[in-house]
This record gives C-alpha cells, sequence and structure tokens, in this order.
C-alpha cells in the first residue's frame, strides 16, 4: 500500500469514531459536537470574519443565550424557526444555539423574494424567523403576503442600521440577558441524531425550492471529504460560499469543528475580492464549486493569485476543461473533488487528482449506474422488469442503495413534501422490495472504477436522432474569451422532432461575443447534433446562490427576438457565424424555410 494510501486510511480510521456517534438512534447531536470543540479549544479561533477572530468559547457562549431564549419561549424539538442571514458568524450561533434546543432551522436563500421566499418559509412550517439586519429588504418585499410568523432581528455589527419590519423584535436585546452556559443535556434528552437539524432548500433552478431533511447525524460526519484530504488545526479553510447550502453551511462547519481548523469566512463569493482573502485570511484550503472556478478562470490576472499559501482545494463541478488550466494558473497543489448532493444517500470523492473525475463511492455507499432512456425520460428494464446496469464508458443514471441502518450512510431523509419524496424513490431495481435514491444525474465509470459526471437528466435532449449533452455544450462554449458563463438547453422548432440546442452566455464586463470566433469553436468542439442553433447573450442574468444559470425561464421564453430583449444569435452555416437573429429570420425558422 503506497503512502498516500496509508495516509488516507489513518484519516479514516481517526474519523470512525464520530461516524459510529453519529447513529441516527444515538444521542449525539450536532450541539454535542460545538460543545466538545469548545471543552477542547476554548480560546482558539474558529471563525475568521472581516478581520477578526471569533473563538470556539465565544460563539459557544453567543449560542447558548440563543438557547437558552428559545427555551423560554417553549421552543423544543419538533419547532422550526426559519433563518434568513448572510454569511457571518451570528448564523453558525442562531442555528447552534437553536440546535441545543432542538429546534430544527430552515436555511432560507438569501436571494429569495416574493412568492419562492413566503414558500419556503410556509413550506417548512416555521413558527418564527431569525432575520439578519442586512436581510430586511428581502421580508419588506413580501409585504401583505408576508407568512404569519415571529419575527426576530438579528443586528448586522459590520453595517450601518437598515429599515426593519415594525413587528420584527429585537434578537440580540431578548437574548442578552440570558446565560452563556451550555444547557443540560436532559433539555434534548428525546433528540435523536436521525431528527432534523436543518431544512436545507434545491436551488430552485426549475421550479420552487424544496425544503431538504438533514438530520444532526449526517452534519456530525459532513466533513468527511475535508479531513479525508488532511484538514487539521493547523489549517485556514476559506469559504466563500452562502452557509444555507450544504457545501458551505454544513461541509465547512463540520471541517472546522472536528479538525479545529479556522473557518475564514466571506460574506459572498467576489472574483474580484478572492485572492485578496484568501491570502489576507491566511487560508490554506478553500471550498470551491465549479462555476466558482470558472469565474476565477475568466478574471485577468491577480497579483495574489499565485502568492497564497494553499495546500488543496476542495469542492464539486470542477468539469475537465477547467481543471487542469485552474490547477496550472494559480498553483493549488492539490484537487479534491466530490460528488453527493444535500438530500442524496450517494457519496463519493477523488483523492487520487484524477482530473474530470468525481471518484469512487466513499465507504458505506451502495451505488449503481443504470441504463438510462432519455426518450422516455426513465431507466430501461429488461424482460424480467429490472434495471440494467451499465458497463464501462456507458452513461447511466446514478442510484443509491436506501439503507435504514445504524449510520447516516445510505440514508434518504426526503422532503417536508411527501409527494417530491416518493418520486425520488424507484423501487424494484433488481430484485422486488428493494428501493434505491435516484441522483437525477448521468454519470459515467472507467475501467479504474472511476466516475465522471455527464449530465443532469431532464437537460439532456435529443435533437437528429441523438442524446444531447447540455454539459458538454455548455463546456465548449464556457472556453470562448469573455464568456463568463454559459447554459446550455433544447428549444422546440415548429414541425421538427426533438429539440434543437440553444444556449445563453453571460459575457465579463465589457467583452463582446465574436460569431465567426464561437461558430468556429463549436465547429471544431462538438459534433453536428450538439451544436446550438440558437445562442442569447443573456445582459440581466438569473442566478441561484451557487452561481447556477436558471434553465426553465430561459426554456419557457426561447428564441423570438420581439418577445426577448437580450441579443438573439442564430447559427448562419453558409457564412460560418453566428448571426444575430432578427423577425424575419424567425419567420423562416418557425415556417420551416430555414432548417438546422
Amino acid at each position: 500500500m503506497s503512502n498516500s494510501n496509508l495516509r488516507t486510511l489513518g484519516r479514516a480510521l481517526r474519523m470512525l469514531p464520530d461516524l459510529l456517534r453519529s447513529a441516527p438512534n444515538r444521542h449525539f447531536t450536532a450541539a454535542d459536537l460545538l460543545e466538545r470543540a469548545a471543552r477542547r479549544r476554548p480560546d482558539a479561533a474558529f471563525v475568521r470574519f472581516e478581520g477578526r477572530d471569533v473563538s470556539y468559547a465565544e460563539l459557544n457562549a453567543r449560542a447558548n443565550r440563543i438557547a437558552h431564549w428559545a427555551l423560554a419561549r417553549g421552543l423544543r424539538r419538533g419547532a422550526v424557526v426559519a433563518l434568513l442571514m448572510e454569511n457571518r458568524p451570528e448564523y453558525i450561533a442562531v442555528w447552534m444555539g437553536l440546535a441545543k434546543a432542538g429546534v430544527t432551522t430552515a436555511l432560507l436563500n438569501t436571494n429569495l423574494r416574493g412568492e419562492a421566499l413566503a414558500h419556503s418559509v410556509r413550506t417548512a412550517g416555521a413558527v418564527g424567523v431569525a432575520l439578519g439586519a442586512e436581510c430586511a429588504d428581502a421580508w419588506l418585499s413580501l409585504g401583505a403576503d408576508a407568512p404569519s410568523v415571529d419575527l426576530f432581528a438579528v443586528a448586522d455589527p459590520g453595517r450601518s442600521a437598515p429599515a426593519l419590519p415594525p413587528q420584527a423584535k429585537p434578537l440580540d436585546e431578548e437574548s442578552a440577558g440570558f446565560s452563556p452556559i451550555d444547557p443540560p443535556r436532559s433539555v434534548r434528552a428525546d433528540l435523536r441524531g436521525g431528527d432534523p437539524l436543518f431544512y436545507i432548500y434545491t436551488s430552485g433552478t426549475t421550479g420552487l425550492p424544496k425544503a431538504a431533511r438533514f438530520s444532526h447525524s449526517r452534519f456530525v460526519s459532513g466533513g468527511a471529504y475535508a479531513l479525508l484530504a488532511g484538514l487539521s488545526k493547523k489549517d485556514v479553510l476559506y469559504c466563500a460560499l452562502p452557509l444555507y447550502h450544504t457545501v458551505g453551511g454544513v461541509m465547512c462547519v463540520n471541517a472546522a469543528l472536528r479538525s479545529g481548523a479556522v473557518l475564514a469566512l466571506a460574506r459572498k463569493f467576489s472574483a474580484r475580492r478572492f485572492w485578496d482573502d484568501v491570502c489576507e485570511s491566511g487560508a490554506t484550503a478553500f471550498q470551491y464549486i465549479g462555476e466558482l472556478c470558472r469565474y476565477l478562470v475568466n478574471q485577468p490576472s491577480h497579483p495574489k493569485e499565485r502568492a497564497h499559501a494553499l495546500r488543496f482545494a476542495l469542492g464539486n463541478g470542477l468539469r475537465p476543461d477547467l481543471w487542469e488550466e485552474f490547477q496550472r494558473r494559480f498553483a493549488v497543489p492539490q484537487i479534491v473533488e466530490f460528488y453527493g448532493a444535500t438530500e442524496s444517500n450517494v457519496s463519493m470523492v477523488n483523492l487520487a487528482g484524477r482530473p474530470g473525475s468525481v471518484g469512487r463511492p466513499a465507504p458505506g455507499t451502495v451505488i449503481a449506474l443504470v441504463q438510462f432512456d432519455v426518450n422516455l425520460d426513465e431507466p430501461v428494464r429488461d424482460g424480467a422488469g429490472h434495471c440494467v446496469r451499465c458497463g464501462d464508458g456507458e452513461p447511466g443514471e446514478l442510484l443509491g442503495r436506501i439503507s435504514e441502518g445504524h449510520t447516516a450512510a445510505g440514508r434518504f431523509e426526503g422532503y417536508t413534501h411527501k409527494e417530491a419524496t416518493e418520486k425520488k424513490i424507484l423501487r424494484g431495481v433488481f430484485e422486488p422490495g428493494d428501493a434505491w435514491f435516484r441522483t437525477g444525474d448521468l454519470l459515467s465509470r472507467d475501467a479504474d472504477g472511476y466516475y465522471y459526471f455527464v449530465d443532469r437528466i431532464g437537460d439532456t435532449f435529443r435533437w437528429k436522432g441523438e442524446n444531447v449533452s447540455t454539459q458538454q455544450v455548455a463546456e465548449a462554449i464556457g472556453g470562448e474569451p469573455g464568456v463568463a458563463l454559459c447554459a446550455a438547453y433544447g428549444v422546440a422548432l415548429p414541425g421538427q422532432e426533438g429539440r434543437a440546442g440553444m444556449a445563453a452566455v453571460v459575457l465579463d464586463p465589457g467583452a463582446a461575443l465574436d460569431g465567426a470566433s464561437l461558430y468556429a469553436r463549436i465547429a471544431a468542439e462538438l459534433p453536428v447534433y450538439a451544436q446550438p442553433a440558437f445562442v442569447r447573450v443573456w445582459q440581466a442574468p438569473d442566478l441561484t446562490g451557487t452561481l447556477k444559470l436558471k434553465k426553465t425561464r430561459l426554456q419557457q421564453q426561447g428564441f423570438d427576438p420581439s418577445a426577448i430583449s437580450d441579443p438573439i444569435l442564430f447559427r448562419d452555416d453558409p457564412r460560418r457565424a453566428y448571426q444575430p437573429l432578427d423577425a424575419s429570420t424567425h419567420a423562416r425558422v418557425v415556417s420551416g424555410a430555414l432548417r438546422f
């Protein structure tokens, strides 16, 4: 066994006690994890934020005041309080305090407004909302449609005081008089590891957000990837990703708690300030998502982009077209790519640094890759009604065997909505009565057992009798100079089978799209059937909190230039360029006179 594999095995063995403690039927919770860390390293920095350090003892004391306040208000196990706040130390203190009282926290996306925000509060069954003062405008935008809940404002020391909703009570003042001492564990004696710690919402790229249950068990074992990569108390882990999502709010916070590392927080991701933040915070590791990396690569050279102390970067979604360029340009010694999702029971990690791979299954994860029919939008079944496993190199839907065992591995905790939960379960996959979680992702596997992301199911569309991977299209266009983000999707053309390709691009500030250059790149990198017929230059993009483009709106709007103010280009094969689509050309497409 190599030295690298021995080190990984040693790290895995050191994680075993927490894995056993995190069993769904045991009493060890996220609150116990914080209290343990505060006892072990009271004066050590836990969170580094905007030039100040918050120690473990300090954050634990703040959480305790919140816990005693919650208990005094009668909040206990089964109660839900929503949290709407930007990244800052108070965010962690609020949900930790609620967890100490046994309360579930619904982590609200700070970008939500209107119906989506109200829906998120109501679908969680929240009895109250802890509102960061910096997010007051989001709540005020609801007007008369605001859910009828108790509202508690949390001051933002880094910002001037904004206009708060008149009904908001000052949580800081209400909790200030309560004890900073840990509440007795007896107050959560009936709380189990399998009980929900959080409701974490899907991004809402295809409709209203769904609230996924996220248990104490899953949180306690949630920082495994960083620990396997060697994160220790000597490290500083930089996080510019939102704490309301799993990658930031679970993986980063947990990894710091369990390793003793400092968690360096940014309010939000800024491509312009990223390398300054990394260097000023002393970061030795950072958490990424693929879109974040693409933003950084598309930025002009920064004087500090290679002057950092980084040992590794950890995350998901770093695609093959970007991986090596990112690592080479920014001198990041190790990339640790993983696969997972908030509600998923599937976990994979690539510790070998194999570019483009999401790795191999983590211990305890039972997975299957099954053939998928894009036309029928369902897995292929054989004559006996069983799913058909994929061979090496063959894309298929990734499934995770649902287990009700003694650890968090294999568990599917579902959503707050029963119907949404059932839609993610596939039964009778290989034998009567078995149940598997549907990831909704198409992956492939190589001969060495490494897995690679191909596309999201529903994103793949069919054109000219072929399946088109939107991910492949987006990666090709994303390499064009000036393109910051790209989303690909299919649009229906009258009288033609399938869907023609369309892409929406977001350009860097001041950049312009060269239609001839784009045509040449697409022709060189994509087969004819995958070359998009239309390209939209999206001037006011609608992004999720994790920097993804929302495709639903794009697909609904289609390619009619009279209905869209953004420039739309069409693929002009005779001129070998993408040209502006005007009303007369649109009419030729609709009539069938112009075909692709």
